[in-house]
C-alpha cells in the first residue's frame, strides 16, 4: 500500500486566495481596476532607486530593514524600534496569527473583512468567528458579543476592504476598552493614506496607549508598489520583539527597501494621491448614482457598487469586460450583488462611468 506525505487538515479548510484578475482574452492592454493599486503607479524616484540597487544584488539585505524603518519613522513620527517590516503587510498579519493563535484559540473579524484573516487563521488552527456588520460597517457590539475566554485576536481593517467603510475613532477606542487586556487587536490600515478626515487615526494612538494593539500598513496602495511586496507594522516593544523572532531572516529585499525609502521621500506624492482619489472617487460615485445604482460611501481608493442582484452584477461585469475593463466580483466576501471598482486616473474613471451608463441604458 503506497503512502504519501499528508498536509495538516486545516490546510484544506480554506480556498486559495485569488487576487484581482489582470488579463482579458483578446485584449492586449485591459484596464485593471480589480486590485486597488495606486492610480499613478510608483513614484519616479522609487523606480530609479530600485534600478540603482541592482548593482548590489549579490549582497544580502539588512534583515532588520534599519534604514527603511528609520525613514518610515521620520515620515509618520514613529519610533523606528517599534516598526517591523515585511514582505507585504500580509506577511505580518500571518506572522501575528501564527504567533498568538493556534488550536484552541479564537480569532474574531467582521462579516465582510479581508479574507486573509480567515485564511491564515484557519490554517493556524484558530476558530474564526465573523461578527455581523451594520450597514456594511464593523459593529463593535457584535464583535464584543463574540468574545470568549478562548479569544486571542481581533482583526479589523479600517477603512475596510471590500466595503470601504470606516469605524470612527470613538468606536475604535470603545472596542479596545471593552476587549480583555490579553486579546490582541490588529488594526489593518492598508488604506489609511487615502482617508481625508481630520478625526481619523490609523491606529497609532491605540498602539501607543497600551501593550495589546498593533497597526499594519503597506506600500502597495498610495505608493504604487504592490509588485514590490513591502509592508510594515507598528507595535508595542514586546510584540515587535515577537515579530522579529518569527519573521524570515531577510523579509525585505534590497530593491523593495530602496524603493520604499525613495517613495517616502518623494515630495508631495502622498498628498497628491490623496487629493486625486478624493475628487475622482466623488465624481465616479456621482455618475454611477445618477444611473440608479447604489454606491456605498468609501474612505479608500475604491467604491463598492450594489446592482441589486447577483445576476445583474455579473451582467455588469461582463459588459465592462467587453469594454476591456476588469473590476472585482466580491461574492467570496458575501456580497454577490456587488462589484468593487478601484479608483484609477481621471480617464480610467471616465471609461468606467461611460461603460456603466451604456449598460444601464441597455
Amino acid at each position: 500500500m503506497s503512502r504519501t506525505p499528508a498536509a495538516r487538515p486545516e490546510v484544506f479548510s480554506v480556498a486559495p486566495y485569488v487576487g484581482g484578475e489582470s488579463k482579458l482574452p483578446g485584449v492586449e492592454k485591459p484596464l485593471k481596476l480589480s486590485s486597488n493599486e495606486g492610480a499613478f503607479g510608483p513614484p519616479p524616484s522609487a523606480i530609479t532607486a530600485m534600478a540603482e540597487a541592482a548593482a548590489n544584488m549579490h549582497r544580502y539585505p539588512d534583515g532588520s530593514s534599519a534604514a527603511l524603518r528609520h525613514e518610515i519613522g521620520a515620515k509618520f513620527g514613529l519610533d523606528p524600534a517599534r516598526i517591523v517590516c515585511g514582505n507585504g503587510s500580509d506577511e505580518l498579519l500571518v506572522l501575528l496569527i501564527q504567533s498568538y493563535g493556534g488550536p484552541g484559540t479564537e480569532l474574531i473579524m467582521s462579516e465582510h473583512g479581508f479574507s486573509v484573516y480567515e485564511i491564515a487563521g484557519k490554517i493556524a488552527g484558530c476558530t474564526v468567528k465573523k461578527a455581523p456588520e451594520t450597514n456594511l460597517t464593523t459593529d463593535v457590539d457584535a464583535m464584543l458579543a463574540l468574545v470568549t475566554p478562548a479569544t486571542r485576536m481581533v482583526f479589523l481593517a479600517n477603512p475596510n476592504n471590500p466595503t470601504g467603510t470606516l469605524l470612527p475613532q470613538s468606536e475604535m477606542l470603545r472596542l479596545r476598552e471593552n476587549l480583555p487586556a490579553d486579546v490582541l487587536l490588529v488594526i489593518d490600515a492598508a488604506y489609511s493614506e487615502y482617508v481625508d478626515r481630520p478625526d481619523y487615526d490609523p491606529g497609532v494612538a491605540l498602539v501607543d496607549a497600551g501593550e495589546n494593539t498593533v497597526m499594519t500598513r503597506t506600500f502597495s496602495k498610495i505608493f504604487g508598489m504592490g509588485g514590490a511586496r513591502l509592508g510594515w507594522a507598528y507595535a508595542p516593544p514586546a510584540i515587535a520583539d515577537v515579530l522579529n523572532r518569527v519573521r524570515p531572516p531577510f523579509p525585505v529585499n534590497n530593491f523593495a527597501a530602496a524603493a520604499g525609502i525613495a517613495a517616502l521621500r518623494e515630495p508631495g506624492w502622498l498628498e497628491r494621491g490623496r487629493a486625486h482619489n478624493t475628487q475622482a472617487k466623488r465624481r465616479l460615485a456621482e455618475r454611477l448614482t445618477q444611473t440608479g445604482l447604489t454606491v456605498y460611501p468609501s474612505e479608500a481608493n475604491f467604491i463598492l457598487v450594489d446592482f441589486g442582484t447577483e445576476d445583474h452584477a455579473i451582467a455588469a461585469d461582463e459588459h465592462l469586460r467587453a469594454q476591456g475593463i476588469i473590476v472585482r466580483r466580491v461574492k467570496s466576501y458575501g456580497l454577490p450583488q456587488c462589484l468593487r471598482i478601484t479608483i484609477g486616473t481621471d480617464d480610467e474613471c471616465n471609461r468606467v462611468a461611460t461603460a456603466m451608463a451604456e449598460f444601464r441604458r441597455g
